[in-house]
């Protein structure tokens, strides 16, 4: 009875060993196609993908054709999705390396497409066919899945040239000399001249009407008494102004004028509010 429980017991260690090696990542259902653009369904190659070896031939991408990659991924042998799945291409010359990510659904269904749009332009250049590897893993203590599964051959049409590498690296580039527009410019000096005119031929017009309407030039002295600092501060403030436009239609600029216009617009508003109060007790002492 003894011996039956060391047997069973021996047996079942070694049985856990490769269990616990066939839980690794790895993948099913796996083929790849090599499509020729409106070639219909059915045209091309198709070949099925093992785990353990890679294809004997290399497969040829032309410019048109299309490559593609379906498998199932799987922990174990069971059907999973696992947290990264990708193609990786391998380049034997220059040893650079581009990786292309699978497309996984929930039930490990995963899928790449590929055309030479998408290879970079080292590997359009390479004398050699491009190592093709899959590349399935994710977290856990599952051993992950690493090897080559096809060689990639990319045939080029022999009257297109190959596309210099020089202009995708990173390095030192000529100098760039920006060409900004001209300053915009104050209208001619005889629209100013016209306008200046206008500006100064209604002073007489608005005085006459002042005039006109029976303004009290006598209580002129009278509001300088009584509040003599708000009237000038107030007029002052209005002739700032104007220099202030003026100076902004010359030579300022909109940062320039902002700070002065608010700072000479806070004076005037201030002082013509005090000003317009010592008017109205003129105005409600009868004297106006």
């Amino acid at each position: 009875m003894q011996l039956l429980t060391v047997l069973q017991a021996g047996l079942l260690a070694s049985v856990i060993p490769s269990a616990w090696a066939a839980a690794g990542w790895g993948f099913g259902d796996a083929t790849v196609a090599i499509q020729q653009k409106g070639g219909g369904i059915g045209s091309g190659i198709k070949e099925k993908l093992s785990e353990q070896k890679p294809l004997a031939k290399p497969l040829s991408l032309g410019g048109a054709d299309t490559l593609k990659i379906i498998l199932t991924a799987q922990e174990g042998r069971s059907a999973k999705k696992p947290h990264q799945a990708f193609l990786l291409l391998k380049d034997q010359d220059t040893g650079l390396d581009v990786s292309y990510p699978l497309s996984v659904k929930d039930n490990g269904k995963a899928k790449v497409d590929l055309t030479q749009k998408d290879i970079p332009v080292q590997f359009l250049q390479s004398s050699k066919p491009i190592d093709a590897n899959l590349v399935i893993a994710s977290f856990g203590e599952a051993k992950p899945y690493d090897s080559s599964v096809f060689k990639l051959s990319i045939e080029r049409n022999v009257n297109e040239p190959i596309p210099s590498s020089e202009a995708v690296r990173y390095g030192k580039r000529k100098e760039i000399h920006h060409t900004f527009k001209p300053d915009p410019t104050s209208p001619p000096a005889v629209v100013s001249l016209v306008f200046v005119v206008a500006v100064l031929a209604a002073i007489p017009v608005l005085a006459s009407t002042w005039l006109y309407l029976g303004v009290n030039v006598n209580h002129l002295s009278t509001a300088m008494k009584a509040a003599p600092v708000p009237h000038m501060l107030f007029v002052g403030s209005v002739f700032a102004l104007e220099g202030i436009f003026f100076l902004y239609y010359t030579s300022w600029n909109l940062f320039q004028t902002l700070p002065a216009a608010l700072a000479v617009g806070v004076v005037a508003f201030i002082s013509g509010s005090r000003a317009l109060s010592e008017v109205q007790q003129r105005r409600l002492a009868g004297l106006r």
